[in-house]
Order: C-alpha cells, then structure tokens, then sequence
C-alpha cells in the first residue's frame, strides 16, 4: 500500500476511536443530569425514603467515582480496549435495567452497577486515547473529548425533559443506551489493544480499602440528616471511613505498583491539578442536580421548562473549553483556570440574589455566567492530568485525576445535600409559626428531594409560603457559601498551579516521569 493512503487509513481509523471516546463521554453526563430532572417523577412512581432518592444520584457518581482507579489499573494490566467494551456492555445493559426497575431499593442497586461500568468504560476509553494520539494532537483529541461531555451536559436535561413528557421517566435512558451500543460498535471495530508492559496487576487491598471508605463516608453523610450528626451508627460510620483511609495510605506507600503514588502529592503542582479536578463539584456539579430538583419539584415547572433552563448553565461547555486550550498560547493555565473560578463565584453570588419562584428569565443572566466561568479550567484538566505520568501509565493518570474528580462530585453533592437540609430546617425552625426540630428535620429532607407536598403534609402549620420561603432562604445561604469556597479554590490553584514560574521545575524525577514533567511545564500550566 502506497504509504500516504496508510497515514491516510491510520488517520482515519484514529478519528473513530476519538469518535467511541466521545460517544462513550457525552452518554456519560446523560446518567446523572436525566434522573434529577426525573427524580420527583421516579419518587411518585417507585416511593422511597429521603436516604433512598438521594442514592438515586449518589449511588453512580459515588461507585463510578471509587472504581475509576482500579478500572484505570485493570486498563493498562489486562487491555484498555477489553475494559472499555467490557464497561460500555455492562453500563448499556444495566442502563436497560432501570427502565424496568420495580422500586427504589433495585433502582439504586442498578445505579451503583451502572457506575462501576462507566468508570471501567471511561478510564479504558481514556488511557486508549492517550496511546492513540501524541503531543499536541492529544492535547485537542481531549479537548473534543471534554466538549464532547459538555454536549451531554447541555442538552441531557432538556432531552430528559422531552423524553419524560412523551413517554415517562423510562425512557431517559433511551439515549443512554444508544451511545453506549454506538461506542461499543466503533471500539470494537478501529480500537487497538494496548497494555503497560510493566503492569503489575491491580492493587486489590487500595482498590477495596477505598471504595469502602468511600461508601462508609457517603452514607454518614447522607444518614446524618435525619439522624443527627452525633447519632452513634454516624460516628462509627465516620470513624471507620477515617480508618479505612489511613489503611489505603499506608497499603499505597507499601506495595511495588500502588493505584495512587502518593509521593507526588509533595509537589504543589500535581496537588493542584487534583484540586482543580474537584473544584467543579462545588462551583458547578452540585448544581446540576440540586437545579432541577428546584425547578420541578419546588417550583413546579414542568420537566421541559427546568430542561431548558439547565441548557443556559451548560451551554458554554460546547465551545468554551477549546477556547481555553487556545487561549494557553497567550496565557498561563494557571491564570485561565484562576479567573475562570473567579467568574464562577461571581455567578454563585448573583444567583444567590434570586429566591426560589424568580421568573426564569432572572435566573438566565447567573446561570450562563456560572457556565462560562467553570469551562475555562474544564478545557484544561484532562489534558494536564495525562501529562503528570509517563504515557505507559496513562491509565493511572486517567483514574487518578478523574477519580479526585467524580469521587469528589459524589462527596460534595452528599456533603452539599445535607447543609442544604440543615440550612432549610435552620429556617423553618425560625419562621413565625417555628416548628419542632424533628418536624422541621423531616420537612427539610422532604423539601431537598423537590417533595414539597410532602413536606407540606409534615409540617401543616406552616403552609405553603412558610415552606417555600424556608427553601429559597437555605438555598441562597448555600450559594453563598459555595462562592466562598469557590474564589478560596481560585487563589490557592492560582498559586500552585503557577509554582514553577518561580522554581523553573516542577515533578523532579528520573527516566520518563521528568519528560512527563516537563511535558505538563510546556501546556502552559
């Protein structure tokens, strides 16, 4: 074959696995946007306790979040594209599942099956695509791969929203379905398989001592509302996850191929690329979920209303984030990443200043505000992330920084969902008619799950307006807090990330982890 038709074939062929990637990463954000704009419909037709329907979103992100390491082990041990089409088979099938799920218990099962599939999807589609292209190629083939997740971010809630009109809440994972069966066909057709010769197999003990601290943390935190912060089972709870993240330290500085090399957190610049990876939990995810909730349950818009009204906070995320690779020609990522968190807060605090029942149009202006802030730094992440490790352990890299990512959207959104029960029912206790504290404490949870006539029926003395105004003053108080924590995220990457202007280095070690070193100082970090 002539060799410019080869380089032809080649370049085509690598156009297919980035289009598996992409399909695979934009079905991804479909699984957790669709169900919260569904949850008041799943919670009138499959029931469940406050603890129950919050699982409805915590059980993916949190097993998605935990596994992503180990999926990112098994990837460059056993073959990223086997993992891939391995997670992408089971993440469709128990996609499939929730359409037919009879109640609460077996929908929260699936979601949690549902994300360890995801997780060995995305981090085998990831480390495949970090084999499959090279240096400033890779840099945009993760960046379309980023706009590609900020499709489904755009349009999963208000395609959730038509979906569930015409057909009820089933069908939202219709589409989900879809894109994985696309991503599975294309992955199996044009991916290569690719392993890490040095591979040493995963590292069981790290891989369970941290997904069940994970879990333990999670549910302390979301039983806590209803129980009380000093209930004994919450402690125990507390404690052991406590427990059970000392004993992953200790396992990880002990085994020859940990999951996580915990030496490269004594350098400023690797701490604050994984800072950067959970600051979008707080400034922007949280919002994802709590919004619709807000719109349709509080508010009582209808499923497309809150669908389009989601589209103006992640809109930007379709073009933005490849503006930001651009824009590291004439500016550090460091400052891109800092003023984005900046414009981010400034959202936060507008929003803060419309109360529950504002006219849509009110809230456009913040929301696209909070858009535009948080896909700056979106842009930026991935491809800083793969740049800290040599590329044979792109895996690792993957499921480190995106489990600091998702594992961090799973924890803020249980740690954000509690302080918005305890804010609520801090509010409601000092209404005019102030209700007693278990009471409040039930109507509270009720009103975080977007249940408002049940809350309602809880606390009857109240009444509508009481309940409402309860609502909207915990909500802005929230916001408030969230900008705070935003702008102090904003300063301290700011001063991290831009470490080496001053140092002329950054990860300082021998063979191929200094080329990744230096590879991460010329992206303009």
């Amino acid at each position: 074959m002539h060799p410019d038709k080869t380089k032809a074939a080649a370049s085509a062929e690598s156009l297919f696995v980035l289009a598996a990637v992409c399909c695979a990463a934009a079905a991804m954000p479909l699984t957790f946007t669709g169900p919260a704009v569904a949850l008041p419909a799943i919670s009138r037709t499959l029931g469940g306790s406050p603890i129950a329907l919050n699982w409805v979103t915590n059980a993916f992100m949190l097993t998605f979040g935990s596994s992503l390491m180990a999926a990112g082990a098994l990837a460059d041990s056993y073959g990223r594209k086997r993992i891939f089409l391995l997670g992408l088979g089971g993440f469709a099938l128990f996609s499939v599942g929730l359409a037919f799920a009879g109640n609460i218990v077996w929908f929260d099962i699936l979601r949690a099956l549902q994300g360890m599939g995801a997780a060995a999807a995305f981090s085998g589609g990831m480390a495949s695509l970090a084999q499959e292209f090279d240096g400033a190629a890779r840099m945009r083939a993760f960046s379309v791969v980023g706009s590609s997740f900020g499709v489904g971010l755009a349009f999963g809630p208000i395609a959730s929203g038509l979906m569930i009109e015409a057909f009820g809440w089933p069908s939202i994972f219709i589409l989900v379905v879809i894109l994985a069966l696309l991503a599975l066909a294309l992955g199996a057709i044009f991916l290569n398989e690719s392993r890490d010769p040095d591979a040493a197999g995963i590292d069981w003990p790290g891989a369970l001592s941290f997904t069940l601290a994970l879990t333990l943390f999670t549910y302390a935190v979301l039983r806590a509302p209803d129980a009380g912060w000093s209930d004994p089972l919450v402690i125990v709870l507390l404690a052991a996850a406590a427990l059970l993240f000392l004993a992953f330290a200790i396992i990880e500085r002990s085994v020859k191929r940990p999951m996580l090399d915990l030496t490269l957190f004594r350098y400023p610049r690797f701490v604050g690329v994984q800072l950067l990876a959970a600051a979008p939990a707080y400034a922007f995810v949280v919002l994802l979920i709590l919004l619709p909730i807000r719109f349709v349950g509080i508010e009582g818009m209808s499923e497309v209303a809150a669908g389009r009204m989601m589209v103006a906070l992640s809109a930007p995320l379709l073009l933005l984030p490849i503006v930001a690779g651009l824009l590291t020609r004439w500016f550090a990522a460091a400052t891109i990443c800092s003023v984005g968190l900046a414009i981010s807060a400034a959202g936060l605090f507008w929003l803060s200043r419309f109360g529950a029942g504002s006219g849509p149009i009110e809230l456009i202006a913040p929301l696209l505000t909070i858009g535009i802030g948080i896909s700056l730094p979106w842009g930026l992440m991935d491809g800083l992330a793969v740049s800290v490790v040599p590329k044979e352990r792109a895996g690792m890299a993957t499921g480190i920084f995106s489990t600091t990512r998702v594992a961090g959207e799973g924890v803020a959104l249980a740690v954000v969902s509690a302080i918005l029960s305890a804010l609520i029912q801090s509010k409601l206790g000092q209404s005019n008619l102030g209700t007693a504290g278990e009471d409040a404490s039930i109507a509270a949870q009720r009103l975080v799950t977007g249940n408002l006539s049940d809350a309602a029926s809880t606390v009857p003395a109240l009444g509508h307006a009481a309940l409402m105004q309860g609502y909207s003053d915990g909500f802005s108080t929230l916001l408030w807090l969230l900008t705070a924590i935003t702008i102090l995220t904003a300063i301290v990457i700011f001063t991290f990330l831009g470490r080496h202007h001053a140092e002329g280095s950054t990860i300082e070690t021998d063979g191929p982890e200094s080329a990744a070193a230096e590879t991460m100082d010329a992206s303009g970090a």
